[in-house]
């Protein structure tokens, strides 16, 4: 990632611009908004999504939901009945920038006084009463474990009242509901395997705004990764906020572990790539590694966020291993996967009482792994955790920053090095579609999750190509196709 960008609280490297990141927990930096459908509907559907991947694939339920309820989508805020902004709590920006965002869509609303508006996702349980009671900038509120009632809020809203439902399920995982792919380019897509989170990392929210692991069941998975396959679909995503841990038992039937899933996946067909995210360190199993080295359609590409090199932080941070267990963890991926498997991270920077030493254990964890790829963070208090609770926001915004700086240009050195490694070797490439560079480039990925971009000659998207790198930047390599 050649570009560092800086927002309010958190510093990270670009993406390329013609991929996404992978992580579904960590924010992208981007904002989604549906594109237009137009399947004959009377109303019109205008979402904007913002945070993380599993953001992005909770927005293509709700437009399924809403579209049996008489919605198309549309990408212009002008011509939309109801607006929705899929919203993000994991670091203060995100909800500035939503807070911002809704001010401006109210100076729209009062022009057009039939319009609604609502708020989906994270900020929902935290913020409704402000939302809703306080500020009055939205007409709705609703829940991550909510979609399915969206059509009885919806009528609420237009019998004249103000409509919410924040309720947390332990049940709830929309299997029966086929997602409506936005932004979709047609060749990869994100199956959502699991939802909720047990870990209780005292810096994170998601436990509290989207409520308790459970696991989706295997069958209606396999289902829809079928029908991605014979939709043209040649890569799928298996996401869950702790998508390692995933776990299916039914009376009478034999446990579906993850290691279980990720095979039964990937025997789908040969020609369907598999990638899964966020994992967390604890739940990387060996078993799950053989699967990997198994079956040459999962990519050799593993999410590990690390989020600190220090034991003592990681034990505050209640991540439940230590800086010992991690390495080991990297040593398996390395003895069984092999070394040329993609690793990427999280790091929090400036954690509640990080010391310099403990800040440097992160750089020397960095040196020992060598990542291809991190997110970066400095760290931001988020209201209702166990950190903000118990531990003071000691650590001042400058040392922050500093030991940000600091991890970003490991990192970019890493990257580079990892990218230069990779360069003189012949590369399978999933080609995603026309360059933003140059329309005489292609693009895609290679089973390490590197963007290759290469001449576009005769090659379509939806193709594998084998892709021989004769170069690379920080983020990206390049290459010619060869036979």
């Amino acid at each position: 990632m050649s570009h560092p960008i800086l927002t309010l609280d958190y510093l990270a490297p670009a993406a390329p611009a013609t991929a996404a990141p992978t992580d579904v927990y960590a924010p992208t930096g981007e904002t989604r908004v549906s594109p237009a459908t137009r399947t004959g509907q009377q109303r019109r559907l205008y979402i904007e999504s913002y945070g993380c991947q599993m953001n992005f694939a909770d927005s293509e339920i709700v437009s399924s939901i809403l579209h049996g309820e008489g919605f198309d989508t549309t990408d212009a805020l002008a011509d939309a009945d109801l607006v929705l902004l899929n919203t993000c709590s994991i670091r203060e920006k995100a909800e500035l920038t939503v807070r911002a965002r809704l001010k401006e869509i109210n100076a729209h609303k009062r022009r057009r006084p039939g319009l609604l508006v609502g708020v989906l996702g994270c900020m929902a349980e935290r913020l409704k009463s402000k939302f809703l009671e306080e500020e009055k900038l939205v007409d709705l509120v609703v829940g991550p474990d909510a979609y399915r009632d969206l059509p009885n809020l919806i009528q609420q809203i237009d019998d004249g009242q103000k409509a919410v439902n924040v309720l947390l399920s332990r049940e709830e995982t929309y299997a029966d509901i086929t997602p409506v792919r936005l932004n979709s380019n047609g060749v990869t897509a994100f199956v959502s395997i699991m939802r909720g989170c047990d870990n209780m990392c005292s810096f994170c929210v998601v436990p509290f705004t989207r409520g308790r692991e459970r696991s989706r069941e295997p069958e209606s998975i396999l289902r829809e990764c079928r029908e991605l396959f014979e939709q043209g679909y040649r890569e799928v995503t298996l996401l869950g906020q702790n998508v390692d841990s995933y776990k299916w038992a039914a009376e009478g039937r034999a446990t579906v572990t993850f290691a279980n899933l990720l095979e039964l996946v990937a025997l789908v067909n040969s020609e369907l790539r598999v990638r899964f995210s966020t994992s967390h360190p604890k739940d990387i199993t060996d078993e799950v590694l053989h699967t990997m080295a198994r079956h040459a359609n999962i990519c050799n590409y593993i999410h590990l966020p690390a989020q600190s090199g220090n034991s003592r932080v990681l034990e505050l941070m209640n991540r439940t291993y230590d800086r010992e267990w991690y390495l080991e963890r990297v040593t398996a991926i390395r003895r069984i996967v092999g070394e040329d498997c993609g690793i990427s991270t999280d790091f929090i920077a400036g954690f509640c009482s990080e010391t310099e030493e403990e800040h440097r254990d992160t750089l020397t964890l960095m040196d020992a792994v060598r990542y291809d790829l991190a997110y970066m963070f400095f760290y931001s208090e988020r209201p209702g955790t166990l950190a903000a609770r118990k531990y003071p926001d000691d650590v001042a915004l400058d040392v922050k920053k500093r030991r940000l700086q600091e991890i970003i240009e490991k990192q970019n050195q890493h990257s580079l090095e990892r990218n230069q490694a990779a360069v003189g070797k012949v590369h399978r490439v999933l080609i995603e579609g026309v360059s933003k560079r140059s329309e005489d480039h292609l693009y895609g990925r290679n089973d390490q999750n590197k963007v290759v971009i290469f001449p576009r000659g005769k090659h379509q998207k939806g193709q594998y190509v084998n892709v021989l790198a004769d170069r690379c930047t920080q983020g990206t390599l390049f290459g010619e196709v060869v036979s």
